[in-house]
């Protein structure tokens, strides 16, 4: 039977076991060391050996613990040695964030190659993970899933097809998924941030003043005129609200728009 809302401590995080994917840099870095200082242990997972001893080193001295360990996470085969190297955790928070950011070009010059590997790593990933830890959650009753999505996924942005389809899908898994395993008492959710601050906005805004011939500030300028906050988000307001997200008990087949205001409704 699901364990009741009301059994829950007032503290969803700390001395939990939560996985995340793409963990060794950006989005996933941080939230694996928020997670990590409000108490957690950490399964970081990333594809960069060395990306993942780093974020080792930034955990010390926090209040709880990481283990990292290598995968990639759209290879089947991977996903399946990845679950057997951790038979001896248990996983109760998923935080699936590995992502690729694809093609920047029209639908029309993007290479079937290009579109497949998106989706592969953004949707099949997320899907082989799951297939992989919630069956332990389903087992014990009780479990938290996070999907990282993107307001990109339900907002145009242009010579971004692959990327925008692909962030729509893990929605929709997330949706369908939560009404499969919520019976059990595991809550499956997804997070969909605005622009981030960091190296893949840095490139579209380069992309984009190449394209339309100005400046990467006036690109830049023009884009985040777009939000409410005239700003894009950082990582470490998408990592608190991770935690905020496990601080919400009842919130299941939800979808959180975190944007700066860049979509309102």
């Amino acid at each position: 039977m699901p364990t009741p809302a009301s059994a829950f401590p007032g503290d969803r995080v700390a001395g939990r076991t939560a996985l995340v994917t793409g963990a060794g840099s950006g989005l996933g870095r941080a939230i694996a060391l928020a997670l990590v200082a409000r108490g957690a242990r950490v399964v970081g997972v990333g594809r960069t050996q060395q990306s993942l001893e780093e974020l080792e080193e930034a955990a010390r001295g926090l209040s709880g613990s990481v283990r990292t360990a290598t995968a990639d996470v759209a290879d089947p085969v991977a996903v399946t040695a990845l679950a057997a190297e951790l038979a001896d955790e248990t996983v109760e928070v998923l935080v699936n964030n590995a992502g690729i950011a694809g093609p920047v070009a029209p639908l029309v010059d993007v290479e079937p190659e290009d579109w497949d590997e998106v989706f592969a790593v953004n949707v099949r990933g997320t899907y082989l993970m799951c297939r992989a830890f919630l069956p332990g959650m389903v087992e014990r009753g009780e479990g938290d899933v996070i999907n990282l999505a993107s307001v990109s996924g339900k907002r145009p942005l242009t010579r971004r097809t692959p990327y925008t389809a692909s962030k729509m899908a893990v929605i929709g898994l997330t949706t369908t998924l939560a009404y499969e395993v919520g019976p059990a008492g595991v809550s499956v959710n997804s997070l969909s941030p605005g622009p981030v601050d960091g190296p893949r906005m840095h490139r579209n805004f380069a992309l984009e003043a190449e394209r339309t011939g100005t400046s990467y500030d006036e690109a830049e300028a023009a884009f985040v005129s777009r939000a409410a906050l005239q700003r894009m988000l950082t990582e470490e307001e998408v990592a608190a609200a991770v935690v905020a997200m496990l601080h919400m008990p009842g919130l299941c087949a939800a979808d959180i728009d975190l944007s700066a205001g860049m979509v309102a409704r």
